[in-house]
């Protein structure tokens, strides 16, 4: 049985997809979840990036495509009423749902839909108690200890390579966003071409540095 690390931020639309999709991608194969929450903004600072929605074109093709992905994939998303947010209040709740860090799949189902189904503001202090409340997490999520585990995770995720979200992690190898499933089932099925495709692709020289 092979086991998948999933990098996630709730602030992710894309983050969001897979999770509702990973079950049906992985169908058949034998393999076990850890739901690793981190903050994508911390990994964007560490790789000098901007995040998708910081761009004002790409925002807008971003938020485009998320909506017309769901749609195909029958995926219940709409937008919430201000994008990007401050992710943190749901990623401490999540840490503090589990005394690793590491909650469950029905927390982080919870946690994506009051962020991506119902059009509402994502950080509402009411509808945060709300879920806060429902989720009844076993530790304060504004405790020192749920804030420094999930600080953990994502300078677990930076050293490990992790770049952006959503990313599965499985025997080392890394697979980014929502369009790696299809390459993330085909590695769990064995396919032959990782073992010297995966590594060729790395060996490529750098041409050009700006």
């Amino acid at each position: 049985m092979k086991h998948i690390t999933f990098y996630l931020d709730f602030i992710s639309p894309y983050a969001y997809l897979a999770f509702e999709k990973l079950p049906e991608a992985l169908m058949g194969h034998s393999y076990s979840v850890s739901y690793k929450p981190i903050l994508l903004a911390a990994l964007l600072k560490h790789h000098g990036q901007l995040g998708p929605a910081e761009i004002a074109p790409k925002r807008d093709w971003t938020y485009r495509q998320v909506l017309w992905l769901a749609r195909r994939q029958g995926v219940e998303l709409q937008l919430p009423a201000s994008h990007p947010f401050n992710p943190l209040a749901l990623l401490r709740l999540a840490v503090a749902c589990e005394a690793q860090g590491l909650p469950n799949r029905y927390v982080c189902e919870t946690l994506f839909k009051h962020v991506w189904q119902g059009g509402f503001d994502a950080t509402d202090a009411q509808r945060l108690q709300a879920v806060s409340q429902h989720l009844a997490p076993q530790r304060a999520p504004d405790s020192d200890a749920v804030k420094a585990q999930l600080k953990a995770h994502t300078d677990e995720a930076i050293a490990r390579g992790v770049f952006g979200v959503p990313t599965f992690e499985v025997d080392g190898k890394l697979f980014w966003g929502l369009d790696a499933l299809p390459m993330l089932q085909d590695y769990l099925a064995g396919d032959a071409w990782f073992a010297t495709a995966w590594s060729a692709a790395a060996a490529v020289a750098p041409g050009v540095r700006r």
